[in-house]
Formats: structure tokens, sequence, C-alpha cells
């Protein structure tokens, strides 16, 4: 089969200064996307060059450097206390930020593009593992709805475009990510980098305990962020949604949004030991259960995009060693 995409494409990774869009631009190049000898290019404007939020200043953009395929990582993100706390900033951001590139590189004549959501978009009940086709079928985790139902707008704007005017608009909904990039800010963080800032610290100056949130049972599955760049190219590479062999749901009809993951959970408790022996931290770990734990069990269902030829490679372990390191580094933690 034909690849969908080119070495001579000119890519718009929205949001490349992040982690999963810095990944997948890692990625690209990895596979030798962007290379000026094939006359390709990737295009990672900041935000001060792109404010992804004033839509004269990306219709523009888009008139003047013409890409030919866009993947759209961009948008505010954070941990249960962030969610919680700023629910409009979530909400409004998030939309605007996809309403406005889609519908451009809509308008555009963009051949490709690639939307990515969250499994945050699935009811907090869902069957395990969650199949794609559970979206919309219960409510949401309450300490993320807001940023649930801007991803889920943006999922359905992806379809509606495709299915009523042809654009070729394709949604992957990650699992949690780690690894290079991370946020490891003590509000905003997400429960990896959250552990490994404190465990990291923890162990530097020999405290006698670490402190968690909730009850450490909540099970989650966790996905290296270089793993997702791979899957955000073989996507790009090889869904096409006008393939008879497409992935589809139960009922036999055609799906627009993919799982990625790996389809392996751990419990937060079991995480929290693993980083702390990783980090060499000798003390002991409490469990604050006045916190919350958010939802019980979030594992997907990744089958579809596996059976369409990819899986992940990285190993948990393999990847939290590696990212401790780059945190150590990062902020020379001997």
């Amino acid at each position: 089969m034909e690849k969908k995409i080119s070495l001579e494409d000119k890519f718009f990774v929205a949001g490349s200064t992040g982690m999963a869009g810095g990944a997948i631009c890692r990625i690209l190049r990895k596979h030798n996307y962007g290379n000026i000898k094939n006359n390709g290019n990737i295009f990672t404007p900041t935000r001060k060059e792109l404010n992804l939020l004033d839509k004269k200043m990306v219709e523009d953009w888009f008139e003047y450097h013409s890409p030919d395929v866009v993947i759209l990582a961009a948008g505010k993100v954070g941990g249960i206390m962030a969610n919680s706390t700023n629910p409009t900033e979530f909400l409004l951001e998030n939309i605007n930020i996809q309403t406005n590139v889609i519908e451009t590189a809509w308008k555009s004549g963009v051949k490709r593009l690639l939307f990515l959501g969250s499994s945050c978009i699935y009811p907090k009940l869902s069957k395990q593992p969650i199949k794609e086709e559970y979206l919309l079928k219960g409510e949401l985790e309450t300490t993320n709805e807001a940023y649930a139902i801007a991803k889920i707008s943006g999922i359905k704007l992806c379809e509606s475009l495709k299915k009523q005017y042809g654009f070729d608009a394709l949604s992957l909904m990650p699992t949690n990510l780690y690894g290079p990039g991370d946020n490891y800010h003590p509000n905003d963080s997400h429960v990896m980098a959250s552990f490994i800032r404190r465990f990291v610290e923890a162990a530097k100056v020999s405290k006698e305990y670490v402190t968690c949130w909730g009850s450490g049972s909540p099970l989650r599955e966790f996905l290296h962020v270089d793993d997702l760049g791979e899957a955000v190219v073989f996507a790009l590479e090889n869904w096409d949604l006008e393939d008879n062999n497409c992935p589809k749901d139960d009922k036999g009809e055609k799906l627009y949004h993919l799982n990625v993951g790996t389809g392996k959970d751990i419990s937060i408790k079991k995480l929290a030991e693993i980083i702390s022996l990783l980090t060499g931290f000798k003390g002991s770990i409490t469990w604050d259960k006045t916190k919350p734990d958010g939802t019980k069990q979030k594992l997907l269902d990744v089958s579809k995009l596996q059976n369409l030829g990819w899986k992940p490679n990285i190993t948990l372990e393999k990847g939290i060693k590696e990212t401790i390191s780059i945190y150590k580094e990062s902020y020379k933690i001997n």
C-alpha cells in the first residue's frame, strides 16, 4: 500500500514545544521526514511566533507557509489539581486552539490532519479495557470533565469534516504519557512526572517519607512519549479511512478515532514503589486518602491500531529509568 504521506511533505506540528509535540518532531526526523534534501520541512513555530488562540494569525500563517500535513498536539494540559481548579481555561483554550487549527487546515486544503485527544474522553465507568465505541456512552470523570469535553469536540469536528466534506482528518487517543519534555511543576504535573520529581528530591536530601495523593489503588496505563511519536507517524502513513479494511467498531461502522497505549496497566501504589526504587529513595511512602483518586481504572483497548501493524517498543521500567536520568540531568541533580 502506498504511504499516505511523503518525504516531500511540509509538516506543521502544533504544540512542538510540548512533550508530545517534541517527540513527534523527533520521530518524524528519525523517519527522514522534514529533510530539506527531499524538499521536506517541519514547521515548529513557538507560541510567540504563532498564537493558536488568534484565529487571524493562524489563517495568515497557513496562507504563508502552506503546510501539507498538520499534527495538532497543542493544548492546555495539567493534572487533577489544575483541571479541578481551572475548568474554564481548560475548556475555552483547548476548544479555541482546536477550532482555529482544524478549521483553517480544512479551508487551506491540507491533505492530512491528525488530532491528538486523550484517554480521559471516555466515561469514568467504562468497561475495561476501553474500546473506541464507548465514547459518549456515560458521564465523564468530574476532575477533568472540562478538558475531556474540549477534546471530544475536537474529535467530533474532525469526524464531521471527514463525513461531510471528505477532509482527511484522523484522531488518536493516547493513554497517560511520560518521558522527555514532561512538566514537573509541583501543582500542574501528571502523576508520573510528579512522582519522579518528588522521589528524586526526597532521595537527594534523605527524607524519611514521601506523601502521595489518594489511596494508591487506581490502575493506570503509561506510554512513553516516543512510542506515541511512532504511533503518529505510523497512523499518518498507514491509516486510510477510505480503505475497506480500515478499523471499525463492533457494529461494523468506520472508526474516526483510535486508541494508543500499551494495553497494560499498573497500580499507582506499584508505580510509586518502582520510582522509589529506581531513584534510590530509602524512606517510606505514605498515602493521603483525603485527596481524590480519580477514575479507578483506565485501560485502553489498543487492538484496533495494533491490528493495523503498530505496537509500542519501550518497556515501562526502561522508560522510567531513562526519564529519571533526563530529569536529573535537566535539573542538575547528582
